[in-house]
């Protein structure tokens, strides 16, 4: 018996009743040199010959039944039909990339099907220049937007050369490690367990202080520095609403140096700068259509804390991962002043999560975060203040240029979850020297969501311009 744990549970049983939760990265390649006109014909044929021992994650489902006394449970599958999870896609001759970003939306539309393992790949040819991309779908019970993007960083080489290369779903072959000495049984100390028990107390009785702690700390910084968010503070926008069954999505990308030179020139994060830039997208996106709001949007950001030696290791305890709250500065004109608000919010947001840990500062968000997935389901009760207007998160990617088989990867985007009272999702990725943003919204929230590119360059343009002016 193999049960989900309870977040995993708790999402499959949701997603019955709302939206997908699956998260999904588009990888654009470009083929080797000397790739004949057959190349991506070939590519195919070969995933679907190739046979790998997949990664356990890849070979499992969600099954819950009388069977399992209505506990979900993992089910293993020994035979899977690849040609299913491996799919093909060809767009029309002289397509372009907003034909690609539509046809990627009407895939992230469709939900996995939880009678098999719950992960698709695309592969999509016709684009322009004998390009192809590559969309890779899975659920998040299978894993996380950040283990995803590194699984795929994983199955890539900085080798042209590298052929026969793994898929990111198959299994990564790993020493065996002989098992360690089993103690002899003894009896047990009733001194032990008292102390355990102790210990148990200790520990819930250190989480609460923190957790009070934490609270008058987000009270004190809200009334005397404006650095902490109050739990249901965000006007309600369209974003709020139902996010309805269309997903749309875009992207596009920029040269790092340009967010680093701003970074530099301001002493803040790369975060900061993109978050920044969200918000003046996001302000001009609302005064085109009216209904831009008095009060600043708030976006929902992870924090990660973490240490450059870390790697991918599934066991490392160097990750400090917490949920944030962060005014976008969309009531402020000034680009570089809500770059400055920015900074000042994210910096006491890092170190409250390296100081208080995780779970206390996730806890602490949980009374903004129920308004916002709760609230829109409720008949009469979708207009009424949230906890955040938008989810906006940053995952790194690879640092130099990678190749899969021969093919160079030229851009790659995260495709993440929208869902209702969380209708936009924002996600930036950091690959070689370029920054890639992703957009994914409902095609009846923003149906013009393609137009987000074209506000991300003049938002970028318009905080070069106001920081070169600051100094």
């Amino acid at each position: 018996m193999d049960p989900l744990a309870p977040l995993d549970a708790a999402m499959i049983t949701a997603e019955l009743l709302s939206d997908p939760l699956h998260a999904a990265a588009l990888l654009i390649l470009s083929p080797p040199p000397d790739a004949t006109p057959g190349y991506v014909d070939e590519f195919y044929r070969d995933a679907l010959r190739q046979r790998y021992d997949l990664d356990p994650r890849f070979r499992r489902h969600p099954h819950v039944g009388l069977d399992t006394a209505g506990i979900w449970m993992w089910r293993t599958d020994n035979d899977i039909d690849v040609a299913h999870h491996l799919q093909r896609r060809t767009l029309p001759e002289g397509a372009d990339d907003d034909a690609l970003w539509q046809l990627v939306g009407e895939l992230h539309s469709e939900p996995l099907d939880r009678s098999r393992p719950m992960w698709m790949t695309y592969l999509i040819d016709g684009l322009a220049r004998d390009r192809f991309a590559l969309y890779i779908k899975v659920h998040h019970t299978v894993v996380d937007g950040v283990a995803g993007l590194q699984l795929i960083t994983a199955a890539l080489s900085t080798d042209p050369g590298c052929r026969s290369m793994r898929p990111p779903y198959a299994a990564v072959a790993t020493p065996r490690t002989p098992p360690a000495d089993v103690p002899h049984r003894r009896s047990v100390n009733p001194v032990d367990g008292a102390r355990a028990v102790l210990a148990g107390v200790g520990a819930a009785l250190g989480f609460a202080g923190k957790l009070a702690v934490a609270e008058l700390s987000e009270i004190a910084a809200g009334l005397t520095t404006g650095t902490a968010v109050a739990p249901l503070s965000a006007p309600y926008t369209r974003f709020n609403g139902r996010v309805g069954r269309e997903r749309v999505c875009t992207g596009a990308s920029w040269p790092k140096a340009r967010i680093r030179a701003v970074q530099e020139a301001a002493g803040v994060t790369g975060n900061d700068v993109l978050t920044a830039v969200t918000g003046g997208v996001l302000r001009e996106w609302l005064s085109a259509h009216a209904e831009l709001p008095a009060e600043s949007l708030v976006a929902i950001c992870p924090v990660t804390v973490r240490r450059r030696d870390a790697g991918s290791r599934s066991d490392s305890k160097a990750n400090l991962f917490g949920l944030q709250l962060c005014p976008l500065g969309t009531d402020v004109a000034d680009p570089a002043e809500r770059l400055a608000l920015v900074h000042r919010v994210m910096s006491r947001a890092k170190y409250e999560v390296t100081t208080l840990g995780a779970d206390v500062t996730s806890l602490l968000r949980a009374l903004s975060i129920a308004p916002t997935v709760l609230l829109p389901g409720v008949p009469f009760g979708t207009r009424l203040r949230r906890g955040y207007n938008v989810s906006l998160s940053n995952v790194p990617g690879p640092r130099c240029d990678m190749y899969w088989n021969g093919a160079h990867l030229d851009e790659i985007y995260p495709v993440s979850v929208a869902i209702d009272g969380q209708a936009l999702n924002v996600t930036a990725c950091n690959y070689s020297d370029r920054v890639t943003i992703g957009y994914v919204s409902g095609r009846t929230v923003m149906p013009d969501l393609a137009s987000l590119v074209a506000l991300t360059e003049r938002a970028l343009s318009e905080l070069e311009s106001a920081v070169a002016a600051s100094r």
